[in-house]
């Protein structure tokens, strides 16, 4: 027992200390977990043999993984993503397969051998990406988007590949592992339903178990979480959600299919369920755990002296396969029109090998698809593959993307060809309100943003606008700056927009300056550099959100409305004495404890003003206050003018 606990305090010794300084160097934390394996296991030598066992306990992290997917695969979302899914991610996994297999046959590799190296190293990393992508808030870019595409593609594309796997065996593999199991045979049977069975039996066993796994989902599951949870009891409710996983797993097993092929159509079929949150959150820290235990004996597992004894094939092969899969997607992205840097982004962020590769790779083991010599040498090929993701990071936000951005900075400003009343510099979700409100009043104005792509959209509805930066004086000149009368701030930079309200006060102080804040600080910036009138992008849709809020909770629209109108005149009434407390803020401590004595002064007022019921004295805002509908559900109400 004493040897159980030292074991496991060393995996997660390694994995405490590992994970997080991988995560600050902006590794990912799979690199984490693989350099944790490889420092406690080939360097160190604090693990050994044990590996090997640990890593088909924590192969069941995969399984859970793929619950999960299925999951969030609601068929509805599926329907929505099916052109950049089956399209993009079908030609990627398809063209990726057929590429690698080609050459892998072209090396004397027999066709079952090349089709499932191929198919292995088809697969991209999705822990490594979509962290990479989180963390740089490439998300909702194009190629992003695209990138997630292909990556759910190829979560789903494991499930047909481990049940595909097993038909490739090699006869010669089979005989040989049959020879070896004979005495382990004596000591451990392994329990199969369908040992024994002809194929019309096998067939319908399996059939019947699928059907289980959907009907038993659909119908059976519903009940049973509802019994549980009326229970009251968390650690009940995990329970149940680890017998379901395990208990398809088992099933599958029993029947001699993909243990992860029976959770992945459960989580489909629970992915409408009312209780889909519940379970990811009862299963998320268990698949973690143990996907990061595999990932760590993956890393405890890498045989140096094979490495080393074939340093020059291993890293040929891992090149070979990152350029092969970086050309495959620049000729998808050409093909469904991903531009500029995005197209970078895809094809680089998915260019290395993934996790599942070190599972398929265990998998073609198992199923004497693959010797162990050549798995131990592609294995070290998906690891180096995954270590060297980081560097394309790098490269595509270091090479290549300034030089995209510097291509469409040096675009030479559109020509203006026509004057406004008013000048809106910045056309995002908060000048195109303003532009919309003014153009539909009869006010002329010229629109300006320094995006082109946002000028193009414009365009498309359009909404008449130039591309330029509005800081430049030649740019503001040529849009009519000297006869306008109201210049609108809305650009997306504090620095920039600070500085473009200190110029136009400078050079045309008859220009009125209305300018968007970002937050409190900003807007005294903006006031201090002489804007007419600031206004914090937030506060009103806070104030009125906040308002609906309080009516939802119970309070009467009219109570609400007056607790709305009390904060805001609370505000209007102090904002003069906040921004001289500002002004005075400097390094010296005593000016901003002055100025944080002011706010908290300022709290305690909005809290007694709120608690005041005033029966007797009504806003001007309140007086004109209407009731709204029965049973409303608009999101703005008459009152809402401010």
């Amino acid at each position: 027992m004493t040897a159980y606990f030292i074991q496991a305090f060393i995996y997660l010794c390694a994995a405490v200390i590992a994970v997080p300084i991988a995560k600050r160097l902006g590794l990912g934390s799979v690199l984490g977990y693989l350099i944790a394996g490889v420092v406690i296991g080939p360097i160190i030598g604090l693990v050994g043999t044990e590996t090997n066992t640990l890593q088909h306990f924590a192969e069941f992290g995969v399984v859970m993984m793929l619950f999960l997917v299925g999951l969030e695969l609601e068929p509805r979302m599926l329907w929505d993503m099916r052109n950049k899914l089956i399209g993009l991610g079908g030609l990627q996994v398809g063209l990726s397969t057929l590429v690698v297999m080609g050459i892998a046959m072209a090396f004397g590799y027999g066709w079952t051998i090349a089709l499932t190296v191929g198919m292995i190293f088809s697969l991209s990393s999705t822990a490594i990406v979509l962290q990479t992508f989180n963390e740089k808030s490439l998300t909702k870019t194009e190629g992003g988007k695209n990138a997630f595409s292909v990556l759910l593609f190829q979560d789903i594309a494991v499930i047909p590949m481990l049940a595909f796997i097993p038909l490739l065996a090699l006869p010669e593999l089979v005989e040989k592992a049959q020879s070896l199991a004979q005495t382990a045979a004596e000591h451990h049977e392994e329990i199969s339903l369908v040992a024994g069975l002809p194929g019309w039996a096998y067939a319908i066993v399996v059939l019947l178990a699928i059907a289980s796994v959907v009907v038993g989902g659909h119908f059976l599951s519903r009940p049973l979480f509802r019994y549980v949870a009326s229970s009251g009891l968390r650690e009940i409710f995990t329970a149940t959600a680890l017998m379901l996983v395990i208990g398809i797993a088992a099933l599958m097993s029993l029947v001699g299919l993909s243990p992860a092929l029976g959770t992945f159509l459960a989580g489909v079929v629970l992915a409408n369920s009312e209780f889909r949150h519940e379970l990811e959150s009862n299963i998320e820290p268990f698949k973690g755990l143990l996907l990061g235990l595999f990932f760590i004996t993956v890393g405890a597992g890498i045989n140096f002296d094979v490495l080393f004894a074939n340093i020059a094939p291993v890293l040929a092969m891992t090149f070979a396969v990152m350029l092969i899969k970086a050309v495959v997607l620049l000729v998808l992205a050409f093909i469904f029109k991903i531009r500029g840097s995005d197209r970078w982004l895809f094809a680089l962020s998915l260019a290395q090998a993934g996790e599942f590769g070190f599972v398929l790779l265990s998998y073609t083991v198992q199923n004497h698809v693959i010797p162990t010599d050549l798995a131990q040498l592609l294995s070290l090929v998906v690891a180096l593959s995954m270590f060297l993701t980081p560097g394309l990071f790098i490269l595509f936000d270091k090479v290549i993307l300034p030089r995209y951005e510097k291509t469409e900075n040096t675009r030479e400003p559109d020509d203006i060809d026509e004057k406004g009343t008013v000048i809106i510099a910045g056309v995002g979700r908060f000048g195109q309100i303003v532009n919309r409100l003014l153009v539909t009043n009869g006010v002329k104005t010229v629109v300006l943003d320094h995006e082109v792509q946002q000028v193009e959209n414009l365009r498309k509805i359009n909404t008449k606008s130039y591309y330029g930066d509005a800081t430049q004086p030649d740019l503001l000149h040529t849009a009519g700056i000297d006869k306008a009368k109201m210049l609108v701030i809305a650009i997306d930079d504090p620095e920039r927009a600070v500085g473009l309200v200190e110029y136009i006060k400078h050079t045309h102080p008859h220009v009125i300056v209305m300018a968007r804040a970002f937050d409190r600080r900003h807007l005294y910036r903006l006031r201090n550099a002489g804007a007419d009138f600031m206004v914090s992008e937030t506060f009103h849709s806070a104030l009125n959100l906040g308002k609906h809020a309080l009516i939802r909770l119970g309070v009467h629209p009219f109570k609400a409305e007056q607790q709305r109108a009390t904060f805001y005149e609370t505000e209007v009434t102090h904002k003069d004495t906040l921004y001289e407390a500002w002004k005075q803020v400097t390094e010296d401590d005593k000016y901003l404890v002055h100025y944080r004595d002011m706010f908290i002064q300022l709290e305690e007022t909005l809290s007694a003003a709120m608690k005041n019921e005033r029966y007797r004295s009504f806003s001007k805002l309140e007086r004109g206050w209407t009731p709204p509908p029965k049973n409303d559900t608009t999101e703005f109400s008459q009152s809402e003018t401010d």
